[in-house]
């Protein structure tokens, strides 16, 4: 358990985040075509490739996330992903989980499926040089909704899902998402999240998970994306962490996910979040918003590739800016 909580220590160390680049094939390949780049398994390595190999990349990140198929193929020279970011100086990780899946028995809602052979995968995942995993639950706002039984499937199999990974020796990212869908103010993001976590933090406990061993990877408490009045970072900041207060100190440290929000404004709420003292560490794990001005920027063009790393590169400095404003702001 020793590894998983230095590990887990590296992953939200101070002025650094992790870079999610773990989108499934069928949604990385809908991102390409929308950038008017062909959906081949071959395009998806270059474009990983071109992530994960940005000069610099370690000042800013600390870990990337991969999906399966990318953790399996080679950079261009042959070295294998796993390989080739450590020898960056940034940690391999790799989700686990097998997408959200219509939950019986509750319409309109999801359940996060993988648990079946997980413990052989992370085994394997481990071989090839995984230090940390990532699984994600979702759950939506709406009349009545997330049901209960929504909140309890989903927080029992994110607690399975840590259980299997610390046995393995792999850190795990616990990823309970509080969509963004739909016109509710921020109170009932608030609301929602917290009885979210609560369930989450429940079901960690029944399995004996150890949470400096963890990294929890939550949504910002934010209005809905079509409500009328957006919030300010100050005010994002404070609805956050004041659901976050009901984690033990021991948790190794929160990496936010940008949940689509505008690249701009999750830095900026992320840099408002520091204002806050708690006894974790308060950082970053985003995907679109450090990923997609990199793909706008590349787009497919080999002649391309530095102008997606440089964009990528000023996304990834902007928000560990963000988090080492901590350091300036927080009492030693």
């Amino acid at each position: 358990m020793g590894s998983c909580r230095q590990i887990a220590a590296q992953l939200v160390a101070p002025g650094k985040g992790v870079l999610a680049a773990d989108e499934s094939i069928a949604t990385m390949s809908g991102r390409l075509e929308k950038a008017g780049v062909e959906a081949t398994a071959e395009n998806r390595r270059r474009y990983r490739q071109l992530l994960a190999s940005t000069p610099g990349l370690a000042d800013g990140a600390s870990g990337i996330i991969f999906c399966d198929e990318t953790l399996g193929q080679d950079f261009s020279d042959g070295t294998p992903f796993a390989q080739a970011v450590r020898a960056a100086g940034v940690l391999p990780g790799i989700k686990v989980d097998t997408g959200a899946k219509p939950c019986p028995g509750l319409p309109g809602e999801t359940v996060t499926e993988g648990l079946d052979g997980l413990p052989a995968r992370l085994e394997h995942y481990a071989g090839i040089g995984a230090a940390f995993a990532k699984w994600r639950a979702v759950y939506v706002i709406g009349d009545g909704l997330p049901s209960a039984g929504a909140i309890r499937s989903n927080a029992n199999a994110l607690a399975r899902y840590a259980a299997a990974c610390q046995a393995a020796g792999l850190v795990p990212v616990v990823e309970p998402e509080v969509l963004m869908d739909g016109a509710h103010p921020i109170e009932r993001c608030a609301e929602v999240t917290a009885v979210v976590q609560a369930a989450v933090r429940e079901e960690l406990e029944l399995l004996g998970v150890d949470l400096a061993g963890i990294v929890l990877k939550p949504n910002m408490v934010v209005e809905g994306k079509d409500h009328p009045e957006p919030s300010s970072p100050e005010r994002v900041a404070e609805s956050t962490v004041e659901v976050l207060r009901a984690w033990p100190a021991g948790l190794a440290g929160v990496a936010f996910l940008s949940g689509g929000q505008p690249p701009e404004r999750a830095t900026a709420n992320l840099e408002a979040m520091q204002h806050h003292p708690t006894p974790w560490p308060l950082t970053f794990s985003f995907g679109r918003a450090l990923v997609d001005p990199a793909l706008a920027a590349w787009h497919g063009e080999p002649a391309l590739v530095e102008a997606g790393q440089a964009a990528l590169a000023e996304r990834v400095a902007a928000n560990a800016a963000a988090v080492r404003r901590r350091a300036q702001l927080q009492p030693a």
